[in-house]
């Protein structure tokens, strides 16, 4: 028998109240709530390297559903701002990790790598990866997943992309982004756990949206920047990437990649004139803005034009977006903000 119960108003969790055995590792385990005696050991436990917006948003969510969950974070002050939450971190340096680590890291039965790589190393973890190799390899290890970008598709000319087209990622970074997801595939296939490449569009939600970023009255970065000239920029909503995290730890698989969008990759400066229109209506209020800066279309084109599709994960997912456009996604984070006025 199938429990559904609701982490949120818009994601549920489906779970099976049965323990976490062989025959059912693909299920998540969610008995909650567990006596005071019952073994940490008998639950699903969660290992985040890198709690930042979406390795902390998913954290959450499964805190809530009384998974045990643990990760690394680079200060002192993140810390004590997660231990406030009841998350305890590990203080890590990619540039000089702490070994050490993986022995906490290998009693964990799920593992998810959200750390970007680093551009005169690629991803810090896989630098010593016989080392990560033989200590997870004696642990409890059952689920793996690289949190990777779309970007190492590079450039299509406005083409539609799927997970079967090769990867021609233009820029340093795509090419250390392809680079650790073949890493991390090739550790999970020698470790037989279910691992998973996600590939991220552009990731927005709560306080990281365009209306976050017209209110702040901030600049655009240089990243954001770089993107704006694009005709076509895929994002999605970070609810929906916890959908697709959900759904991938309940469907293991081997060495399976999927691309993680929405599907409307409309151009930037659409969504931020959609952004301005919903902030002077729902608060009547009219904000100066900068016009939008452009740069060519020939440095544009070092990220490449391209429209990703995401009809593999729902086909195999059977992920349904909550936000299939960045309209329903804006919509949704304005009715939750305060008046900021």
């Amino acid at each position: 028998m199938e429990v559904v119960f609701q982490l949120s108003p818009e994601i549920p969790f489906r779970v099976n109240p049965k323990p976490l055995t062989v025959s059912n590792r693909s299920r998540i385990d969610f008995c909650r709530p567990l006596s005071a005696t019952s073994d940490s050991r008998s639950r699903n436990r969660m290992f985040v390297l890198g709690m930042g917006f979406v390795g902390g948003f998913f954290a959450e969510k499964l805190k809530e559903a009384d998974w045990v969950v643990s990760g690394i974070c680079r200060s002192d002050s993140k810390k004590e701002e997660w231990e406030k939450k009841g998350i305890d971190l590990h203080l890590f340096s990619a540039d000089s990790p702490e070994w050490s680590l993986l022995e906490t890291v290998k009693d964990y039965t799920h593992l998810l790598v959200s750390i970007p790589p680093l551009a005169d190393i690629g991803d810090p973890m896989l630098r010593n990866v016989d080392l990560v190799r033989g200590k997870l390899s004696s642990g409890n290890l059952q689920w793996l997943c690289y949190l990777s970008s779309t970007s190492v598709y590079g450039d299509y000319g406005g083409a539609w992309v799927t997970e079967d087209h090769p990867p021609n990622p233009r820029t340093q970074s795509a090419k250390l982004r392809l680079a650790a997801e073949e890493g991390w595939l090739s550790l999970g296939s020698d470790l037989g756990v279910s691992t998973h490449v996600l590939r991220l569009g552009g990731i927005y939600g709560p306080g990281r949206s365009a209306i976050d970023t017209l209110l702040k009255q901030q600049h655009l970065s240089e990243s954001q920047l770089r993107r704006a000239s694009r005709r076509f920029t895929s994002r999605v909503h970070v609810e929906d990437i916890c959908q697709a995290l959900q759904a991938s730890i309940e469907k293991p698989s081997s060495r399976e990649i999927y691309n993680i969008v929405d599907d409307d990759p409309a151009p930037r400066e659409e969504v931020f004139q959609y952004a301005l229109e919903l902030i002077e209506k729902r608060w009547k209020r009219k904000i100066e803005t900068k016009p939008f800066l452009y740069e060519s279309r020939e440095q544009s084109s070092l990220r490449g034009e391209k429209r990703v599709s995401n009809e593999h994960m729902k086909n195999k997912l059977g992920v349904k977006l909550l936000h299939p456009s960045y309209k329903s996604g804006l919509q949704s984070i304005g009715e939750k903000m305060d008046n900021p006025f």
